[in-house]
């Protein structure tokens, strides 16, 4: 069960928000935010659609529910949101009330909301960021879905061999996600030439020969974490593995450098100043270097312009990238340096020492 303190911590910041902007409710649309103010719960049908199919008012004094009469059932029995504190208001399925009925129950116009909808105020920018910080509730459960990820597309790449499509690993590496309820939300995987020739190489039916990258993003109670894993048959190349070397030592700066109170822009930076130790300058420009993660892919992507600190327990998935490598896993930043949600469980081991931390990173698995 979800601690009320949790959720009570949360209304207690939207509306601080809802007085900041003179609002009399808050409309909460997204699959991010009704899975952050339900410690985990899920509005959603399509798995990567980014609106979900019931929406939470917030207002002074009460917190709602508001679907129509297909979700209120489910939204009930295996959401539990009325034991949340919800009070769950449904209408028919032909007559779509959801603006009329915000109004009416706030006895107000002065909404705001967390994309464009019925000329509300658009505030979803300043809901973001009340996400980043999370809770020790929400620490605990990301770790158990950085673990549970990085066992399954261990896992999952494990089972690779030459003649394997790159769709039917993917495939697999869904099966097993799906065994504990993971969504998958992204998936690439890449055979070969293909992990030179394109940074985001969706699965196709091209079989392995030498080389394999698996990637997932994956998401259970709301909470999404990034991962990258790569399989060799035979031996490793030696201008791969100093590529891979050299990827994974700049990933590991820039984590080193996420550090809560200091400028997201420093990891950055100091990740771009990796690059040119390590003898690939220009490589970051043909892709972005990833950035905060949490309920959100990316809550934002880091570049040159980001004017944005890092805040305590907020999690971030860099994934710098050098032609035929990349290195990509999810961790927080705390105070007591950053910490790695996803990580190796059963892949080799990569110790690298970057900044005065010593992080255990996935070596290639040689099969």
């Amino acid at each position: 069960m979800i601690a009320k303190a949790e959720l009570e911590y949360k209304w207690t910041k939207v509306r601080e928000l809802m007085r900041e902007k003179g609002l009399s409710g808050i409309l909460f649309r997204k699959q991010s935010n009704f899975a952050w103010l339900t410690g985990g719960g899920r509005n959603c049908v399509g798995l990567a659609t980014e609106m979900g199919v019931g929406s939470l008012l917030i207002t002074e004094h009460a917190q709602y529910v508001l679907c129509n009469v297909i979700e209120a059932p489910r939204l009930t029995a295996e959401e539990k949101v009325e034991d949340l504190g919800y009070a769950i208001h449904s209408y028919p399925w032909y007559d779509d009330q959801e603006l009329a009925l915000s109004k009416q129950l706030t006895g107000s116009e002065n909404l705001g909301c967390d994309v464009p909808f019925g000329g509300l105020s658009v505030v979803g920018s300043d809901i973001a960021p009340l996400r980043w910080s999370l809770t020790h509730w929400e620490v605990e459960r990301y770790r158990e879905v950085g673990f549970m990820t990085s066992l399954a597309i261990e896992d999952a790449a494990r089972t690779i061999r030459p003649g394997d499509k790159e769709c039917e690993i993917v495939g697999r590496l869904a099966a097993l996600l799906w065994e504990n309820r993971f969504d998958f939300i992204t998936t690439f995987c890449a055979a070969d030439e293909r992990i030179s020739q394109f940074r985001h190489p969706i699965a196709t039916e091209k079989m392995i020969d030498k080389r394999a990258m698996l990637c997932v993003n994956a998401r259970k109670w709301g909470l999404i974490v990034s991962l990258t894993r790569f399989v060799q048959f035979g031996n490793v190349d030696e201008d791969i593995s100093r590529r891979y070397d050299a990827n994974v030592y700049i990933d590991c700066v820039m984590m080193a450098n996420s550090i809560p109170g200091q400028p997201v822009v420093k990891a950055f930076n100091k990740g771009l100043e990796a690059y040119r130790e390590q003898g690939f300058e220009k490589e970051y420009e043909l892709h972005h270097q990833g950035g905060s993660i949490g309920y959100e892919g990316r809550d934002y992507k880091v570049d040159f312009n980001t004017d944005i600190e890092v805040r305590e327990n907020q999690g971030f998935a860099w994934n710098p990238s050098i032609t035929g490598c990349k290195s990509e896993d999810t961790m927080l930043a705390t105070a007591n340096g950053p910490e790695l949600l996803s990580r190796p469980i059963t892949f080799p081991v990569l110790e690298v020492e970057a900044e005065g931390h010593v992080f255990r990173r996935p070596d290639i698995l040689i099969m």
